[in-house]
Formats: C-alpha cells, structure tokens, sequence
C-alpha cells in the first residue's frame, strides 16, 4: 500500500511547456483524495513550489514538501521540520570559488532570495529569481551580515561551460559538500548531509511510514537519492539513463502523462 508519494517537478511534475498537464492533476488529486501523501520533492525553494502546490490543491500543516535538494523539510503552510543550511564561512568559501574560478553563480536565503556578486547577471539567476517571486541582490559576502547564512549555491551556465567546469567543482567542493549536477544549467552545491533521499527518509520517519509505503518519481542526477530510498522508483520515459537505472519502472514522458500512467497502472489497478 503507498502512503507517500514523491514528486520531483521539472522535467517530472512538469511538462516541457513547465505546465502540470490535466492527466497528471486527476492522477494526483485521486491520490491525494485517497489518503496519500503527495510531497513535491525539488531542488526549488518553497517560494518557487507553492504555485504547484496550489494548483494541486495541497495546503496545511498536514502535507509537506521537500525543497533546496533536501536542505529543507516542511510543511507546505512553511513549518520548518528539518534544516541543513551552510554558514557564512562556507557561503563566503563557495562565492570565492567561483569568483575565483569565473564561474558564474547565485546562493539562496531561507526566504528564497537570490544572491550573486556577478555584475554581469546570468540569465539562470533571473530565471530563478522569477521562479521563486524573489529578488535578486547583487552583494559581495563583505556587504552581508556576518551571520548571513544560505540553503545551497549554484554554478550556473549553458550546458557547454557548466560540462567544462563540472570536473572543476567536484574536485575542488565534492568532499566537504554535496554537488550535484541539478540540470543542463545548474550544478548545485549544499550542506554534505543533505539530497533528497535524506529529506525524504527524515519525512517518512516522522510520519511513522516505511520505505515500502513509498513512490518516488524522478528523471535526473539529484533525483537518485529518492529513487534509492523508495521501494517503488520511477524514473520518467524523457529521464537520464542514469535515473533510469535506479528505477524499478520506467513510465512514460512528462509530456504524455507518465505520472497518471504509472499511478493507474501500479496504485489505482
């Protein structure tokens, strides 16, 4: 029986139009109707959920969400129930990095706010300032508190740079830090205790739900420790091979309703 159901949303929840099709809504209203959990599991900040969350029609203190890669663990009404932030001396150690390297970057706050000390602002950091209806604040680490403190940063490009510095970072950052590659654009750098396997476990356990009561749906590197965690993974048809190989079912693509598909098939039969 699934209690819980997990949900990562780019290229899973959403199709590639970044719409959450009408199949995918009933499949997941039923569940939720049901008595399931459905928990959306992203590398996004509340800030830049809560539109799926409302449209999903999930709200309160008794659903929850996963957000920053697992950094955070709450409920959708905003209850912190787990944090893993990084300091100000690793914030202040990672923005070096990429200075140091050219490598353009942003860091989130708690509150979802978009930071970068790039003059010339990436198109990634607007994009993610306007995912999560937040600002974008060109600082330097020297023009922020000393106890300014971030849930992840992001080195950010086009597909070209980001696989030309992707070596670079795992060499330099992978031992005191989580590194991931998070997309084509985005290779995100947390707390070393963090992903989102860990966020979805630290969940179950408090909801008193075993691994086997549990589904996790994803497609990309950050989604693996989710689908390694739950009993029943499944990897979307538009995933990575690697996703796919961590899954123990490979559903249709996001664009053709592959969440409903796998739901109808292995939860509602």
């Amino acid at each position: 029986m699934i209690k819980l159901i997990a949900v990562d949303i780019d290229d899973t929840l959403l199709s590639s139009y970044h719409q959450i099709t009408l199949g995918t809504k009933k499949a997941l209203n039923k569940a939720l109707d049901s008595g399931i959990k459905v928990v959306l599991c992203s590398g996004r900040p509340l800030a830049g959920v809560s539109r799926y969350l409302d449209q999903l029609g999930i709200s309160g203190d008794e659903q929850y969400v996963i957000t920053n890669n697992g950094a955070l663990v709450e409920t959708v009404s905003g209850k912190i129930m787990s944090r893993s932030t990084l300091n100000n001396a690793e914030y202040r150690e990672l923005a070096d990095f990429a200075t140091s390297h050219r490598m353009p970057y942003y860091v989130l706050d708690n509150d979802s706010n978009v930071y970068t000390s790039n003059q010339d602002i990436n198109r990634m950091v607007v994009k993610q300032a306007w995912e999560n209806q937040a600002g974008i604040f060109v600082r330097t680490p020297d023009q922020l508190p000393a106890d300014f403190e971030i849930t992840k940063a992001a080195i950010i490009g086009e597909k070209s740079d980001l696989d030309k510095y992707e070596p670079t970072v795992n060499k330099v950052l992978a031992e005191k830090f989580y590194v991931v590659r998070a997309g084509d654009n985005f290779i995100e750098i947390m707390h070393q205790n963090v992903n989102k396997g860990k966020g979805l476990k630290q969940l179950s356990q408090a909801l008193n739900i075993n691994s086997d009561e549990v589904m996790a749906f994803g497609d990309e590197k950050n989604d693996l420790p989710m689908l390694d965690f739950a009993k029943h993974a499944i990897a979307m048809g538009n995933g990575s091979d690697l996703a796919k190989s961590h899954a123990n079912y490979v559903t249709d693509t996001n664009d053709n309703d592959g969440i409903a598909k796998a739901l109808n098939k292995l939860v509602f039969n």
